[in-house]
């Protein structure tokens, strides 16, 4: 797929028409894929620049194929959009638990849908840093490479997580709220919430292993990385 192919997941025929004509229109490629196997095999295939996955799919449901894009270092840099009719606040974190990075509830516009696509397009884009390498105590963090190494080992960070753990390296020492977080590093006034914020600290905090701690919570106000 083109650097600007949008890989849509969705069995129902009416969405997938009407998703494809909005990208289309908007300027992107539309790849199609009716269910979550098939979905896997294009991604992985042919890496998107974005995946709009539908929660409910015959034969692997969405938080599965979520979860196994995720793990594929092929195509875990892949911005995901969970597209359901189950608005549950319990699905929304499971999917952003399990690396989505929106969630849009149907019956949705298509115009919205396109401009969420665009935001988390843009936040996942390369941006230049003001520093290049960040680096504390084994822990060292890449901004051109978008690569981060434990005592030398490297570790597999989605891209809103590196962006995470960026924003917090970058600003050690000072409080960052949790709605500063949403903005700086999801790009906009994400739905609903700064659970969202919660859910990819503890994700990263695992994924950091024994340099969790360098990051603190804040009771009541946000995170600080240690200086």
């Amino acid at each position: 797929m083109s650097k600007d192919s949008i890989l849509i997941v969705e069995d129902d025929e009416d969405i997938v028409e009407l998703l494809a004509f909005n990208l289309q229109s908007a300027g992107f490629a539309a790849e199609t894929a009716r269910d979550g196997y098939e979905g896997l095999a294009k991604a992985r295939r042919n890496p998107p620049a974005a995946v709009i996955l539908d929660l409910m799919l015959p034969g692997l449901d969405g938080f599965e194929v979520c979860k196994e894009l995720k793990r594929d270092p092929k195509t875990a840099s892949a911005p995901i959009i969970m597209l359901t009719a189950r608005g549950e606040e319990v699905d929304r974190i499971v999917g952003l638990e399990l690396g989505a990075d929106d969630y849009v509830v149907k019956p949705f516009s298509p115009r919205e849908l396109v401009l969420r696509l665009r935001s988390v397009l843009k936040r996942h884009a390369p941006e230049p840093e003001k520093r290049q390498v960040l680096a504390r105590d084994g822990l060292s963090v890449d901004m051109a490479a978008h690569r981060v190494s434990l005592d030398g080992a490297e570790v597999a960070l989605t891209a809103t997580e590196f962006k995470l753990l960026a924003e917090l390296f970058q600003s050690a020492g000072r409080v960052l709220t949790r709605d500063r977080l949403l903005n700086s590093v999801w790009g906009y006034e994400f739905e609903g919430y700064a659970r969202t914020v919660d859910t990819h600290v503890r994700r990263l905090r695992q994924k950091l292993g024994h340099f969790a701690d360098m990051i603190e919570t804040v009771r009541g106000v946000g995170y600080r990385f240690k200086e």
